[in-house]
């Protein structure tokens, strides 16, 4: 009688063991090899792709799903000088690096007519121009709405139209002096003789919700009628950063991959 307790707790133990997963299969259940080989590499922020080549068709009517944009180069547009005029000059991405995509984007597509409703529908990004100045800016497909002239997606087709871009800053957010649209204080203690006459510091002091206006272009290079899949590329210009108003934007250009897919 005294050995049963023993016995029992030494059968739960073996049982234990009996029913619990190796490590090589537990391994593979948790796709940790496939996880090893993506973290850390910027793979994850790639989008699907097409076979090139893939030169079917997709009718205009229904909705697109899936629709990704993952930006490759990106260029902003400096003042010019007396002896060089404004233009485009290639920038670096430096935050976040491997997390500028955008996915899951959806909408209704009627006519040659696709209206953006919603998905991971824009990034914060800042990148690094040659002169050494930083622009932060909202990469947005919000509110996208392209149309198209041709009859199908098809590749060679283009979509264009407009996208809002929205403030890289809330109006919760609160600058160094701890001014804020929503919150903080209205101006920095220090500058209350000046009632605000000065338009620079009024810039400052009163922060502002200002959203922007997006061109873009969708270019469709290749289509898979079976899985009714379509991938290509895609030009944006959008405005940076105002700083919630205290900025002068400058204009950014974005191009980079497209995919996307019919519902």
């Amino acid at each position: 009688m005294r050995f049963r307790p023993l016995l029992a707790l030494v059968l739960a133990f073996c049982l234990t063991f009996v029913a619990a997963p190796s490590s090589v299969s537990a391994s593979g259940e948790r796709g940790n090899s496939k996880f090893a080989d993506i973290v850390n590499t910027g793979k994850a922020n790639d989008c699907p792709s097409v076979a090139a080549g893939s030169d079917g068709s997709i009718n205009l009517d229904g909705s697109l799903k899936e629709i990704c944009m993952h930006p490759t180069e990106v260029y902003v547009k400096l003042p010019g000088t007396k002896r060089q005029k404004a233009d485009f000059v290639p920038a670096k991405i430096i935050s976040p690096r491997n997390n500028t995509t955008i996915e899951q984007v959806y909408g209704d597509l009627s006519g040659g007519k696709f209206t953006e409703k919603g998905g991971i529908d824009f990034q914060l990004i800042t990148v690094l121009a040659p002169n050494g100045e930083e622009f932060p800016f909202v990469f947005s497909a919000k509110e996208m709405v392209v149309d198209s002239k041709s009859k199908s997606i098809s590749p060679g087709a283009e979509f264009s139209g407009t996208t809002l871009t929205p403030s890289y800053r809330t109006g919760d957010f609160l600058d160094p002096k701890s001014r804020a649209k929503d919150t903080g204080v209205e101006y920095a203690q220090g500058l209350i003789a000046l009632g605000g006459d000065d338009e620079e510091l009024a810039k400052e002091n009163i922060k502002r919700d200002l959203s922007g206006q997006g061109q873009i272009t969708l270019s469709i290079e290749s289509v898979n009628s079976d899985t009714e899949e379509f991938a290509g590329s895609f030009v944006a210009i959008q405005p940076s950063d105002n700083d919630l108003g205290s900025k002068e934007p400058v204009d950014v250009k974005i191009i980079g991959e497209l995919y996307g897919q019919k519902s």
